[in-house]
């Protein structure tokens, strides 16, 4: 019998040295992965060759002939129109030639002075058929769209974004990160805790490799971006699993939401006449999601921003991002008119206003941000931003005057150190957390900061960073940053001006929310609660996430990479060749 004891007792050390060793070895092989995937994601994200499509040609009467690259096309005497023509009866901005999703073409024409003709009619609008003598300011032009064979041509010999076998290689590696990682909880954790471990990481296995299938199927090629956002959640997961592992069932539904928000968004602007139907849509629904929050919503610390619906709670002010988007996203030949600029510019004043009274002072920067991404693209003002970020400082000032909850925040910011057992509780563990976890982490289910306040939300850059090292958290950053990087690179090539707007302020979204979490984590900026894209614990954040990530992939050009652009050979109807 006492043999027998002391074979039990040399099994468990046994078992504990085993494990100590292979989550050892996990702290140094997790991040040579995850390594490896993201820059096999990064490349073609950031290096891709930059194509542009023609989808017309513009021919003057003495010769010179424009290239129509987008399906919205400026036409003026300012150096930053599509089509410049430096005559002096041209006005800076005098029309707007647009392509609609059916190959037909209109030109509107931008308060111009001496207005358009076509085939010496003048017009305000007029639809154009091929060889039709479209006169700005005097000047003759003819337009001359590509047939559907050439347009098919473009599309195949255009770069494809990516293969199969380095997409399902990137997806076997991140699934044998998920597998590992779910070990490493699995032997280091409680029995109870088992199937919700199981249920989260294979959760998110099970959901990228559907999604890959989908894309099979719809023949598309690319999915870097979705890669990224999948290995951002599984390090979301793995933050959950050591703070509450019992909610990670609640994330991985809140995945699942995320997942079909993005399909739902791509669908949506797939079509950009039904992408201006949803923005009116759109437009209402995120004023009614903070007015219902107002007038149901539920206070936690200080700010009134959640409602409890069955047993869960969700942020209807996450949802509102979504909304904003939209919102501010439109078509070039409304972004001509300087009335939808003011009436954007209002309903901005609006939501930030409802957020300023519900004491989300986080949100509402970000807002702000998404504001000011918007303005500028619309109107290409500097002056504009400089009177919008003026009017910011004294709407700053007041807030700080009238909401002692915004004040306790910036009160503590620079000076956490001086009260580290209240005001700067967190933002003081959270540092010594990073700290300690120095560049490879204490490894799975090790950190302390889980026993803090939001650990798993506002603080989830610091848990990542303790369990798996800084490595791992810069990693995270990188991978916010380089879709960022994506967006505004690919907005460049974008059809319309709706995709560029929606992709540039989408990710500026993302990176805001980033940057705010991160160095209101160590302090740098004051600790917002926001949370970090993908990466925090949150189902209203998550859900956003999914949603903002549709709008920059809709504004992928690349071949055969965007569910939310059609393929050539799909289009119902085509002109016969010419």
């Amino acid at each position: 019998m006492e043999q027998f004891s002391e074979a039990l007792q040399w099994f468990a050390q046994a078992k504990d040295t085993y494990i100590n060793v292979y989550i050892g070895i996990l702290r140094y092989l997790i991040p040579a992965l995850s390594v490896l995937l993201l820059w096999r994601c990064f490349k073609p994200l950031l290096w891709f060759k930059r194509e542009p499509e023609i989808w017309a040609w513009l021919y003057l009467n003495d010769g010179t002939k424009y290239a129509i690259t987008h399906w919205e096309n400026v036409i003026g005497r300012h150096k930053s129109s599509d089509v410049c023509i430096d005559f002096p009866t041209v006005s800076r901005n005098h029309a707007v030639l647009t392509r609609y999703d059916d190959g037909s073409w209109t030109i509107t024409d931008a308060n111009s002075k001496s207005g358009i003709l076509v085939n010496g009619k003048p017009v305000s609008i007029c639809a154009l058929e091929a060889e039709d003598v479209i006169t700005v300011g005097g000047i003759d032009m003819t337009l001359m769209p590509i047939t559907a064979r050439q347009e098919q041509l473009m599309s195949q010999l255009r770069t494809k974004a990516g293969n199969g076998f380095d997409t399902v290689a990137n997806m076997l590696l991140l699934t044998l990160m998920q597998c590992l990682l779910c070990l490493a909880f699995m032997l280091g954790g409680k029995i109870e805790h088992f199937p919700y471990i199981l249920m989260g990481f294979g959760g998110i296995a099970i959901c990228q490799w559907l999604l890959l299938i989908f894309y099979a199927l719809i023949r598309r090629s690319a999915f870097e971006l979705e890669t990224v956002a999948f290995f951002l959640s599984t390090l979301g997961m793995a933050v959950i699993t050591t703070i509450a592992p019992t909610e990670t069932v609640k994330q991985l539904i809140a995945l699942g939401i995320g997942l079909l928000t993005f399909m739902l968004v791509g669908w949506s602007l797939r079509d950009l006449e039904r992408a201006k139907k949803f923005r009116y849509l759109a437009t209402a629904m995120g004023i009614g999601f903070l007015v219902i929050t107002l007038l149901f919503g539920q206070e936690y610390h200080g700010a009134k921003n959640w409602l409890l619906i069955g047993g869960f709670t969700i942020q209807p002010s996450e949802l509102s991002k979504l909304c904003f988007v939209y919102a501010g996203a439109s078509t070039m030949d409304r972004l001509m008119n300087k009335r939808n600029l003011i009436l954007f510019i209002g309903y901005s004043v609006v939501i930030c206003g409802f957020l300023a009274l519900m004491n989300d002072f986080g949100t509402a920067l970000i807002f702000f941000v998404a504001f000011l991404v918007i303005a500028y693209l619309r109107s290409g003002s500097v002056g504009t931003i400089g009177l919008a970020c003026t009017s910011l400082g004294f709407a700053g000032v007041i807030a700080i005057k009238i909401a002692p909850h915004a004040l306790r925040r910036f009160a503590i910011w620079r000076h956490i150190w001086e009260d580290p057992y209240d005001l700067g509780f967190q933002q003081t563990r959270a540092i010594m957390c990073i700290a300690s976890g120095g560049l490879f982490g204490l490894g799975a289910g090790r950190g302390r900061l889980k026993n803090v306040f939001a650990a798993d939300s506002d603080l989830a850059f610091a848990s990542l960073s303790e369990e798996w090292g800084l490595v791992m958290g810069v990693l995270a950053v990188f991978c916010i940053v380089a879709i960022a990087v994506f967006a505004i690179r690919t907005a460049v090539l974008a059809r319309s001006s709706f995709y560029i707007i929606g992709a540039c302020t989408a990710a500026g979204i993302m990176l805001t929310q980033a940057i705010l979490n991160c160095l209101g984590t160590v302090d740098v900026l004051p600790l917002t609660g926001v949370t970090f894209p993908f990466l925090s614990n949150g189902g209203s954040s998550m859900i956003c996430a999914w949603g903002l990530l549709a709008f920059i992939k809709a504004a992928d050009t690349r071949q055969n990479a965007s569910f939310a652009v059609r393929l050539t050979g799909n289009r119902k109807e085509e002109r016969p060749d010419e």
